[in-house]
């Protein structure tokens, strides 16, 4: 077992290569000046948007679906290797795109969204395969924690390498930044290969065709839904996560925007994105600890509370060594919340549906910073204040925290028994 659950950490430790480097990195920055170069700034982000859009709305729409069929036919690591596959090819292939392609690039990047994120939908489920209950806190915040190792370790050597490229005989920092994407894919493949050989799921008697696993998804997927009022806990719990996922992620996703409006320079905040992600390794593994001594809904209270609090102090930082104490604090709680809220529900729903369930929390993920930048926006607009416009996420937190309350979980929150993995 301790193998198994190795091997399924390790996948976190692969692909957050991808959500680092490509997603939050390298990609937005490449796009627009060497893909998009012709293009006005607007139209180049209005061309970005809309391959992000596109990629959510597909996983928004299918995932449920997926994880449903998923379940029907005991084909959970059958269907994250379809999905790791797509993500890995399309991810390597941006490194022929030429420049000024930028329909290619976005294609490309769209195809390995949809890779990484439908993937996550059956690597999540998984989850219940390799770890008991009394043991899941721990599981998921190991998972987190070497995401945010690997993918932290990756990005600073592909940063170095942006930086020197003579010296690893490259031209200039854009043959760097697109060897980049090929050293991401081929570190999602290597990496992901221990979970394919080491982890199992049982599996059905029988091998159902395409047609008959597509009936039977779908039924199974409505059958959920008929029977959505006897899942109460869980909806209720989905509305929380909702709420304060959408705080998390907006402030994941705006945090260069708004330091950049404060006047900072773009390198300090690319320092405190690679901050965070070194904080968040240990702090995964601590959060796995905390939620064992005091109950996982108490340890994501607990980084509600921080959450709040970082909102508080972001708007009245001055300077650059500020912002990177923010970056150490949400470094601390981030992996924590996430890792936490993916144990806790992996308690609240049956086993056997685990891939259909976690097709709706990942629908829900994909829904997050929707509303969190629409308040800041509107705020900022109405005060015309940016500093004013984060204390705007304040209301998610609480909102998130208030529906928490009333999760009635049975004892799944209660701390854990400490056993070790």
């Amino acid at each position: 077992m301790k193998r198994a659950v190795w091997s399924w950490a390790m996948y976190d430790w692969a692909n957050s290569a991808f959500a680092t480097v490509v997603m939050a990195g390298f990609f937005p920055v490449f796009f627009k000046q060497y893909w998009a170069a012709g293009a006005s700034a607007s139209q180049s982000t209005l061309q970005l948007g809309v391959a992000n859009a596109v990629a959510s709305i597909v996983i928004v729409v299918a995932a449920p679906v997926l994880g449903a069929m998923a379940d029907y036919a005991a084909a959970r690591k059958r269907f994250l290797l379809l999905f790791a596959t797509l993500g890995v090819v399309m991810t390597g292939a941006l490194f022929f795109v030429a420049a000024g392609a930028w329909f290619a690039a976005a294609a490309c990047y769209v195809l390995a969204t949809l890779g990484f994120m439908g993937g996550n939908v059956f690597y999540d489920a998984l989850l219940v395969s390799v770890a008991e209950k009394p043991r899941m806190e721990r599981v998921s915040a190991l998972g987190y924690a070497l995401g945010y190792l690997g993918g932290g370790l990756l990005f600073a050597f592909l940063v170095f390498m942006t930086l020197r490229p003579q010296a690893f005989g490259l031209a200039d920092a854009a043959a760097a930044v697109r060897l980049s994407f090929i050293c991401v894919a081929a570190w999602w493949a290597l990496f992901a290969v221990p979970l394919f050989l080491f982890v199992h799921e049982e599996r059905r008697a029988g091998r159902p065709g395409f047609a008959s696993v597509m009936r039977g998804g779908f039924a199974q997927l409505v059958q959920t839904l008929r029977h959505v009022r006897q899942l109460r806990t869980v909806m209720v719990f989905l509305a929380a996560y909702w709420c304060y996922i959408d705080g998390v992620d907006t402030i994941v996703r705006m945090a260069v925007d708004y330091g950049l409006a404060l006047g900072f320079d773009a390198g300090d905040l690319m320092t405190a994105l690679l901050i965070t992600q070194f904080v968040g390794f240990p702090a995964a593994l601590a959060f796995g600890r905390v939620a064992e001594v005091f109950g996982t809904k108490r340890a994501i209270y607990i980084a509600l509370a921080v959450y709040a609090g970082v909102t508080l102090w972001a708007a009245r930082i001055d300077t650059a060594a500020e912002f990177y104490g923010l970056a150490v604090v949400i470094g601390l709680v981030q992996g924590g919340i996430q890792s936490l809220s993916r144990a806790y529900y992996a308690h609240l729903i049956p086993p056997d549906k685990a891939a259909e369930f976690f097709g709706f929390y990942n629908m829900l993920g994909k829904f997050a910073a929707v509303i969190g930048p629409l308040l800041m926006g509107w705020v900022s607009v109405i005060t015309g204040n940016p500093r004013a416009s984060v204390l705007a996420l304040l209301a998610l937190f609480i909102a998130g925290a208030v529906l928490l309350s009333r999760v009635d979980d049975g004892g799944a929150g209660r701390a854990g028994t400490g056993l070790r993995l």
